[in-house]
C-alpha cells in the first residue's frame, strides 16, 4: 500500500457551500488525492506523493479561484 502523506489547507476566498462543492470537486479530480474534510476556509487530504504533489494539489485550488496554503 502506498504511503500517504496528509495536508492541511488553509483556503482564502471560501464563503459558501458552492465553495465547498467546486473546492470539493477540483480535489477529487486529481489522482492520488483522498478528500478527507472541507469546510468554509479549510480542507483536509490525504495524497500519494508518487502520484501527485502539494503544489499540484495547492495549484487546483488557486486555479478555480481561490488562495491556497498548505500548512504541513
Amino acid at each position: 500500500m502506498p504511503e500517504t502523506v496528509e495536508l492541511p489547507i488553509s483556503i482564502e476566498g471560501m464563503h459558501c457551500g458552492g465553495c465547498v462543492n467546486r473546492v470539493t470537486a477540483a480535489l477529487k479530480r486529481l489522482d492520488g488525492v483522498d478528500v478527507r474534510s472541507v469546510a468554509a476556509g479549510s480542507a483536509l487530504v490525504a495524497f500519494d506523493p508518487e502520484m501527485t504533489s502539494k503544489e499540484e494539489i495547492l495549484e487546483a485550488i488557486n486555479r478555480i479561484g481561490f488562495t491556497a496554503r498548505g500548512d504541513a
